[in-house]
């Protein structure tokens, strides 16, 4: 482990440190070490990891406080992962999670699903951020926010198919597609952009 550490520490030039995350109290209470690594009578070399687990990371259960820092709440996910206060932390975060952009909502959200482990609050997180609530069809923030997500994403992969294909696409049309936010329209849109020849037979029988 000391020749790991050397080694990040020279690669990127900057300390390293090693984090140890721990969803039992115990476990972390005895991860901290220090840990003397070489023979009884002389220990060349001592580690001592940062730990991180129930007893020293607060529960953040407010979407405001987890948004303020999201890696702070993502390992209050990871260590509290076994409680019962759980369900509210993995809410309060993907409720921060869809409020930034997609790039850090998908750096965070697989971070803390490795960070789960094999564990039943790691079905929960994939459940949640797969479905984007915990109450589909309820018109929560969160599912409003991930549907909204969804479409812009879905939106552009019609326009993008449409571009490869070489076929024009006016103003009026490229609002018409990225202004439409109904998930199974943009669906259609996309099968008929395969083989439309010009960008108007997409939208053929749909409402304008």
């Amino acid at each position: 482990m000391g020749l790991y550490l050397s080694f990040l520490e020279s690669k990127n030039e900057c300390p390293a440190l090693l984090l140890v995350v721990c969803q039992d109290k115990s476990t972390a209470e005895w991860a901290v070490g220090p840990f003397d690594l070489g023979p009884a009578d002389w220990k060349p070399l001592t580690v001592r990891p940062l730990v991180l687990g129930p007893g020293n990371v607060p529960l953040i259960v407010d979407t405001e406080e987890a948004e303020e820092d999201l890696t702070m709440a993502t390992f209050a996910a990871m260590t509290h992962g076994k409680s019962s206060d759980a369900p509210a932390i993995l809410k309060a975060l993907a409720s921060a999670l869809y409020r930034t952009d997609r790039k850090t909502r998908k750096y965070y959200t697989e971070l803390l699903e490795a960070g789960l482990g094999d564990t039943p609050t790691r079905q929960t997180w994939r459940d949640l951020m797969k479905n984007g609530s915990f109450f589909p069809g309820r018109g929560t923030l969160v599912e409003e926010t991930f549907l909204e997500g969804k479409a812009d994403e879905r939106a552009r992969s019609v326009l993008r198919l449409l571009e490869m294909r070489g076929i024009t696409v006016s103003e009026s049309q490229r609002a018409r597609v990225t202004g439409c936010a109904d998930l199974d329209t943009l669906d259609r849109w996309f099968e008929r952009a395969f083989s439309a020849t010009e960008a108007e037979q997409i939208f053929a029988e749909e409402p304008q």
